[in-house]
């Protein structure tokens, strides 16, 4: 068994559960599913010290002040505070340089939803293994449909545990979804990888060599206060900002994926939410004061106001303070557009 040293990624505002997820409280810092919040459940998810060493967290400082609240008492845990928002790849680098070169980083965001904690611990010892050959490991999730709001792993050649990947895909569209799906080749980008943090380095030098070198420059001059790390701002502002997928991923020829079936969801809006909560008979889903007569497949979530709904279908409705939301389930995906949520 390989010791694994978690990665938290803390990042996003989850504009498309608005008006829930707000800038001050995003999305990973809301109890949405149990009394724990999204990401206090991935710390716990990776809390086993026989199998994961302490959390590594990577952060923005907008976001420390949650962190500080929710982390609790985690002896050798050490959360970096990005002076800017780089996307991902810069931000694991950091995370890579502060753990020594043969150490296997697990990185996982911070508000997924996994609902079976014992496969996805299984699917990570299996990812652990390739990532101890070197091989930069990608999580693929097994679809349940024709998802269009995912990216998709073509899997290859079988290589141990998992396989070695083919190609990666951008988010289709419906049609194109459907022919991926029948072919039963594809699983779904989780956003969660494996690698050695020696290797994530190297591939990164080797294919963004600019980044790789800021990001080095950034940790080498970085001060600390306490358990908080502050990378230099000058260096990391020199950065052009890029996700781990297009930076290291899709330009490695070391890239494989481990797939599981572990009732995983991003939880990337109000209908995903909906999908991951237990319904009643109806299929309705009620947090908070309702009632609801002659309704199927609604779900209400209201922190204050009763709210009653009578022979609607497909429907969301959403009660924060003073904001309401109504939605249909299909154009849930769009609730981020809305001004209240990019003004948020």
């Amino acid at each position: 068994m390989h010791v694994i040293h978690p990665v938290i990624l803390c990042g996003g505002s989850g504009t498309r559960l608005w008006p829930r997820s707000r800038k001050a409280r995003p999305k990973p810092f809301l109890p949405l599913l149990g009394q724990r919040t999204l990401f206090q459940q991935s710390l716990d998810r990776a809390a086993d010290p026989m199998r994961f060493a302490p959390p590594t967290i990577v952060a923005g400082s907008a976001h420390c002040a949650a962190i500080e609240e929710q982390a609790e008492q985690r002896e050798g845990a050490k959360l970096i505070v990005e002076p800017a928002a780089k996307n991902t790849a810069p931000a694991i680098a950091l995370a890579a340089h502060s753990l020594p070169p043969e150490a296997i980083m697990l990185v996982c965001p911070s508000d997924h939803h996994i609902a079976n904690v014992q496969a996805f611990c299984a699917g990570v010892e299996d990812a652990a293994s390739l990532a101890a050959q070197d091989n930069m490991v990608a999580f693929g999730i097994e679809p349940n449909g024709p998802e269009t709001g995912y990216g998709y792993i073509r899997k290859g050649a079988p290589l141990g545990p998992g396989n070695r990947v083919d190609r990666f895909v951008e988010k289709p569209d419906l049609a194109t979804a459907e022919q991926l799906l029948a072919t039963g080749e594809y699983v779904w980008n989780g956003g969660i990888f494996a690698f050695r943090a020696g290797a994530y380095l190297s591939e990164l030098a080797q294919h963004r060599p600019a980044m790789a070198a800021h990001a080095a420059d950034a940790w080498q001059r970085a001060t600390r206060q306490g358990w908080q790390i502050h990378p230099d701002a000058d260096a990391f502002a020199a950065i052009d900002g890029e996700s781990v997928d297009y930076a290291v991923m899709e330009n490695t020829a070391q890239a494989a994926v481990v797939a599981a079936d572990m009732g995983w969801s991003d939880i990337g809006n109000w209908d995903a939410l909906m999908i991951a909560r237990l319904a009643d008979e109806m299929g309705n889903r009620v947090s908070g004061q309702a009632d609801l007569i002659d309704c199927r497949n609604v779900m209400v979530d209201s922190d204050s106001l009763r709210v009653s709904v009578v022979g609607l279908e497909d429907v969301i409705v959403v009660v924060d303070g003073d904001e309401v939301l109504v939605t249909s389930r299909a154009g849930a995906q769009k609730v981020g557009k809305l001004p209240g949520a990019a003004q948020q």
